[in-house]
């Protein structure tokens, strides 16, 4: 569940507890936002369970309590009444008693012909969802209808709710309103990522049926979404401009440099050759011409890498670390410098490169490197390496930034610890070390008793410190 989905609900659940908790009844307003579909479907469910739960008490705002009431009478009632709440009326429509299903659909019926705009715009979002619903289907049946306006279908395009512009770009789509060049703009401009997949895809039909466009090509491979840009690189062959392809071999996204290469394979070229030209010009290498090049390269290739670890760029340097790592080459001696490099990415590189074989690096020298003094990068790279060593070297490490100044480091670091126990496996810790017990005593406050019982126990430990000491 996404976070702003979480809190949408917690809202309705607090709204449906301020509204019932008492007050001055029948004209506290609803402390709900509008337009927020997922509370008002948590407002409604939460109004019901209350309801169950507090029968008999007297409640604030009857009139939208009612509409949400566990008694499909009162429901009913309620929405015989004057100007009832439109979410709820719309809620209703999905209702799994006949008779206020029927009566909420003549409601939503009557402010629809009266105001068609007004009600798409603030209803859409909720009537999706509610589509989904066991009677839904009526709902959504209304939309196609009410959006037969461009303007109206332009406005729910730019909505902040997901399902409403995907919805819109649907309906667009259907209508038949763009050309291609229009689609790819709308791709190119779209951070919605299955929005701008319709849009793409859909750009690239109508060049099939109507010609190529060149100012509509230009749109897709210099869109916002990796996605759309390959979608724009991989159709470049099919348009004739399949020589273009080779800028696009150094893009930021993996994705794009895959099709620009299968591209310029294609149309007869040397992905690999092109990339060392680049990677052995000082002046045209970048970073991501060094990524390409390591994932086409040889491990042979392995010694020019190397010579980019000397490079003055950061994001060079980094690239070539990583670039190692995609050849299977890890050279010890010539990384571990690398994690006291003046660059957060090439420690960070060089920790992941190291992570694999971490067993082989001095405990002590990773010990030194988290240190207080040392750049908070060095001492994460550092700790992650004690922590892929693993026993009492990793829980050593963890247990003494337990309480760092580095907020991030003491997250990390009782996470770590966390991660120690699990009923499905045995504890990574020699068994009988008194070191071990007391590193535990000092971390008790990360675990239950019983939990904490279940590991001494498998270690051979006799009882130490309660979870209720802390830490």
């Amino acid at each position: 569940m996404s976070a702003r989905r979480e809190r949408a609900i917690r809202t309705g659940h607090a709204s449906a507890d301020r509204l019932m908790d008492g007050g001055h009844p029948g004209h506290t307003p609803v402390p709900l936002p509008e337009g927020v579909a997922e509370t008002w479907i948590a407002f409604d469910q939460a109004v019901r369970d209350i309801h169950r739960f507090r029968y008999g008490t007297a409640y604030n705002g009857a009139d939208v309590v009612a509409l949400c009431h566990p008694d499909g009478y009162v429901r009913e009632g309620a929405l015989r009444g004057p100007d009832p709440v439109l979410e709820l009326v719309a809620i209703r429509c999905t209702d799994w008693v006949p008779a206020v299903r029927e009566q909420a659909r003549r409601v939503l019926r009557a402010v629809l012909d009266a105001d068609p705009a007004g009600t798409v715009r603030r209803l859409t979002p909720l009537l999706l969802r509610l589509g989904r619903r066991e009677h839904g289907a009526w709902a959504l049946e209304l939309l196609p209808a009410a959006l037969r306006g461009e303007r109206l279908r332009a406005e729910l395009r730019g909505s902040p709710d997901l399902p409403t512009r995907r919805f819109a770009a649907r309906l667009s789509l259907e209508s038949g309103e763009f050309g291609g060049r229009e689609l790819a703009r709308l791709a190119a401009a779209e951070l919605d990522p299955q929005t701008s997949q319709l849009w793409a895809d859909a750009a690239l039909a109508a060049m099939a049926a109507d010609g190529p466009d060149d100012e509509a090509f230009d749109s897709l491979v210099g869109a916002h979404l990796p996605m759309v840009r390959a979608t724009g690189v991989t159709a470049l062959r099919g348009a004739g401009r399949a020589a273009e392809a080779g800028k696009h071999l150094t893009d930021r996204s993996g994705l794009v440099r895959a099709c620009a290469r299968w591209v310029v394979r294609q149309d007869g070229g040397d992905p690999y050759a092109h990339y060392r030209e680049l990677v052995e010009d000082p002046g045209s290498i970048t970073p991501y011409a060094v990524t390409g090049f390591a994932e086409c390269a040889r491990r042979g290739d392995a010694p020019l890498l190397r010579a980019l670890l000397a490079h003055p760029g950061n994001a060079v340097r980094a690239a070539a670390v990583g670039g190692l790592r995609l050849l299977d080459v890890t050279d010890h001696e010539l990384l571990r410098p690398l994690l006291d490099d003046p660059s957060a990415a090439v420690a960070r590189e060089a920790s992941l490169s190291l992570r694999a074989t971490a067993g082989r690096l001095p405990t002590d020298w990773l010990l030194a490197r988290i240190a207080p003094d040392r750049p908070a990068h060095t001492r994460r790279a550092a700790y992650r390496l004690l922590h892929a060593q693993g026993g009492v070297a990793g829980l050593r490490a963890s247990v003494e930034l337990l309480t760092d100044g580095d907020p991030v480091l003491r997250r990390i670091a009782a996470q770590h610890i966390q991660s120690i126990w699990s009923p499905y496996r045995p504890l990574a810790l020699p068994a009988r070390d008194p070191e071990v017990g007391a590193l535990l005593d000092c971390c008790a406050g990360l675990f239950s008793d019983w939990v904490l019982r279940q590991m001494r126990s498998r270690l051979g430990l006799p009882p130490g410190k309660s979870t209720t000491d802390g830490y």
